[in-house]
């Protein structure tokens, strides 16, 4: 397959290196937007409710547009529509820091939603390419790229903010340095084969075989949501926590996922892809009934660890299969997957809230905890690794 994939002058390393690249570029960007998203709202005036329903742009941007990506992933090369979506994805970064007006950022949030779209799964299709190019598993490892990204941006936010150096040019001077590193590294992508013109079709949800891909995802990126908007208020609200320690669960959190992705590499080739899988939904499970069973600060923190190593490679490893499972359309089949488990990180979070309101934060907590067992038994059902 090789012979295939990797055009002269390219080899399976600077392949590699290209793709880390990419995924680098998208971390570091969304959280050099996040990093900056308290002094957007004092700059436009709004309170929490506003904010809230303004941030529903991004997300509303990027499920709007899985559809034409998934065309454009069975029309175009994927190294094609990764470059244009690096390009315009941090395009319309450098503008968000412009935005003036309520209206603008709602306007430049959605192209950023629908330009991260585009970025992230044709990034996500070349990672399958990279990894047929390997015997040893290596997926995983981007995503831990990405996470990285993401701190090493909320660091430099946090010390520009610190500096009081001015949104705009904090955007635009990431946006240019982002463009530039993905124009320079595109070269070494892959040119992967696309589908012959008979198997092309419209998008479409997910068939069985399918769904079951993306029901795995979905259960493990409803987890993570989780953890990502609820661990710090949990800690505050459900574990009583001091404020001083209160933003401790998310750290824990955030930093055991990072470790699950840069280990989950040597796992799968310990033990192979399916029982670390099965795993994943086991310790996702365990971790949030642990917190939802016993909310103090050291069981509560421990539940956020085994939850975040949970979550950590079920995405990267699920998309590994689905390439292996339909090489010439993994590219629409990362996307219909990605469907599924789209709904599971925008859908979960709010149903935790409604259900908290209800009855309490650790009932909540429990309720996510049993998509754990939703991984745990779909896992047996997969195709075999090929």
């Amino acid at each position: 397959m090789s012979e295939v994939l990797i055009a002269p002058g390219i080899s399976p390393v600077r392949a590699r290196t290209a793709i880390a690249l990419f995924f680098f570029v998208s971390g570091f960007g969304f959280a050099t937007w996040a990093s900056r998203i308290p002094v957007i709202q004092r700059q436009l005036g709004l309170s929490e409710a506003q904010l809230g329903t303004v941030l529903l742009a991004l997300p509303a941007g990027l499920i709007l547009t899985l559809p034409v990506t998934g065309q454009l992933l069975q029309r175009f090369s994927s190294r094609q529509v990764m470059l244009v979506g690096a390009v315009l994805y941090n395009l319309a970064l450098g503008l968000l820091g412009f935005a003036a007006h309520t209206w603008q950022l709602v306007v430049l949030l959605f192209c950023f939603g629908s330009s991260r779209n585009l970025l992230n799964l044709s990034m996500n299709a070349q990672s399958v390419g990279v990894q047929s190019l390997y015997e040893r598993s290596i997926i995983a490892s981007f995503h831990g790229i990405w996470s990285v990204a993401g701190f090493a941006a909320a660091g430099l936010g946090g010390l520009l903010i610190g500096r009081s150096v001015p949104t705009t040019h904090h955007f635009v001077a990431v946006s240019v340095v982002l463009t530039a590193l993905a124009l320079a590294f595109s070269p070494g992508s892959l040119s992967l084969p696309l589908p012959p013109p008979a198997a092309r079709s419209t998008f479409s949800w997910p068939d069985k075989s399918v769904l079951q891909f993306g029901l795995i995802t979905f259960a493990s990126m409803a987890c993570e949501g989780t953890l990502y908007d609820w661990s710090g208020v949990y800690f505050a609200q459900a574990v009583h926590a001091p404020k001083s320690i209160a933003p401790i669960g998310f750290t824990l959190a955030t930093v055991a996922m990072t470790a699950g992705r840069f280990s989950g590499d040597w796992l799968v080739g310990r033990f192979g892809t399916k029982p670390i899988l099965q795993a994943s939904g086991l310790l996702m499970g365990a971790g949030l009934l642990l917190a939802a069973a016993f909310p103090n600060p050291v069981a509560t923190g421990l539940g956020f660890v085994l939850g975040g190593l949970g979550v950590s490679c079920v995405v990267p490893l699920v998309f590994s299969l689905v390439g292996k499972a339909d090489p010439l359309g993994a590219g629409a089949a990362i996307a219909s997957v990605s469907t599924v488990s789209y709904f599971g990180f925008l859908m979960v979070p709010p149903l935790v809230g409604f259900v908290a309101k209800a009855a309490s934060l650790r009932w909540s907590f429990a309720m996510v905890a049993l998509l754990g067992s939703l991984v745990v038994w779909l896992v047996p059902k997969l195709p075999e690794e090929g």
